[in-house]
């Protein structure tokens, strides 16, 4: 069973029940899932930004933290379908 990068309209875990890797909706969570740590790459760099600007207001952290938030999330699910733990 592969937990796939998204969840389903209820907020649960979805998972496929394949042995193919190439099959479509094995290609469109690999895909989901790159864009997903590609997305993190930037939003890490953006937050990094954000900390290091003294003059940054509550507002710009807030954000960058939400962001940040809602980043981990998703790498944390790549990393556990992916077999690096359980979540």
């Amino acid at each position: 069973m592969r937990l796939l990068p998204w969840t389903g309209s209820d907020g649960k875990p979805c998972y496929l029940s394949t042995d193919d890797p190439d099959s479509l909706l094995s290609r469109i969570a690999d895909d989901v899932e790159a864009a997903q740590l590609a997305s993190a790459e930037h939003v890490l760099a953006g937050s990094k930004a954000v900390l290091q600007d003294p003059k940054a207001g509550e507002r710009a952290l807030r954000f960058a933290l939400t962001r940040a938030t809602e980043s981990l999330g998703d790498v944390l699910r790549v990393a556990v379908s992916r077999g690096g733990g359980t979540r």
